[in-house]
């Protein structure tokens, strides 16, 4: 349960630092990039196994965590584009709706339970995010040159969540948890290094230190909600739908108040619905694991 707490704080951590980002004029994806690397550096840093560096591509699990690096730049991307063409609340709702694809995995490939009380629960927490996400008095609106940007994130972020259950039941032992986290970010600012590359050619790259501060104070809550996220996903006592249920839903409730004290966001009355819908669906699915 620690583990799963401990990854809800992070990633909650996550979301202060990105609302500091516009404050602050960051260049979101310049800190990202080194987030990546600080993420990268912090799993080396934890590391306590034999393996070496050289030894990384030699393990079961480095293709795969290499492709969901990538895969992690990629939907950072798409969430940029999409907020930029749909709004944060589109990619809000795109992002922590994808839950359901991990839950259906699980239920389907590992053959986890799925009672009356638990499906509702899972029902509900979909219900509870969009509502507690979506700030605009009239919901969401897409345009529909526009609707496969969301579509795309929805589909990447439930990947990125179904891979790392897989991976990490696969081929991770409890010991490379580390260095395993740390592959992935490091596949992933590989790939922001290029696109780094690419604007230095073409003369569109623009350097401020404080991108690079930005970066650290992002990289370390980063990479331990992924770390943390892994050990909780071998507790026994929950199965991967149940705590990936519980972890979404949590994050937008700790995020949506953490808005309402730091940030002093004014919440509509279906935003406390969901609020209050998130609570529930948390029960049902804890209690009829």
């Amino acid at each position: 349960m620690i583990y799963l707490l401990l990854s809800i704080a992070a990633s909650s951590l996550i979301f202060v630092i990105f609302k500091l980002f516009s404050k602050f004029e960051v260049n979101t994806l310049q800190a990202i990039i080194v987030n990546y690397v600080v993420a990268f550096t912090c799993g080396i840093l934890l590391y306590e196994g034999g393996t070496t560096l050289a030894q990384i591509p030699e393990q079961e699990w480095f293709y795969a965590s290499a492709g969901l690096g990538v895969l992690f730049i990629i939907v950072f991307n798409l969430m940029a584009y999409t907020t930029q063409k749909s709004g944060l609340s589109v990619v809000s709702v795109a992002t922590k709706m994808s839950v359901g694809i991990p839950i259906l995995f699980g239920v389907f490939y590992y053959n986890e339970s799925l009672g009356l009380y638990k499906s509702l629960g899972i029902i509900l927490a979909l219900i509870a995010v969009y509502l507690a996400s979506v700030k605009a008095k009239d919901g969401i609106a897409i345009k529909k040159e526009n609707l496969i940007f969301p579509i795309l994130v929805f589909l990447g972020s439930g990947a990125i969540d179904t891979s790392l259950k897989f991976i990490e039941g696969a081929y991770v032992s409890d010991g490379d948890v580390p260095i395993f986290s740390a592959t992935i970010f490091g596949a992933a600012a590989c790939i922001g290094f290029l696109i780094i590359g690419y604007q230095i050619i073409t003369k569109t790259f623009t350097f401020k230190l404080k991108n690079i501060v930005a970066g650290v104070c992002l990289g370390i809550p980063n990479y331990f909600s992924i770390y943390m996220l892994v050990q909780a996903l071998r507790d026994p006592r929950f199965d991967s739908s149940t705590l990936f249920t519980i972890n979404n839903v949590a994050i937008v409730m700790v995020s949506t108040f953490i808005g309402i004290l730091f940030f002093k966001e004014k919440l509509l009355l279906k935003n406390w619905i969901g609020i209050a819908l998130a609570v529930a669906s948390i029960l049902l699915v804890s209690l009829f694991n």
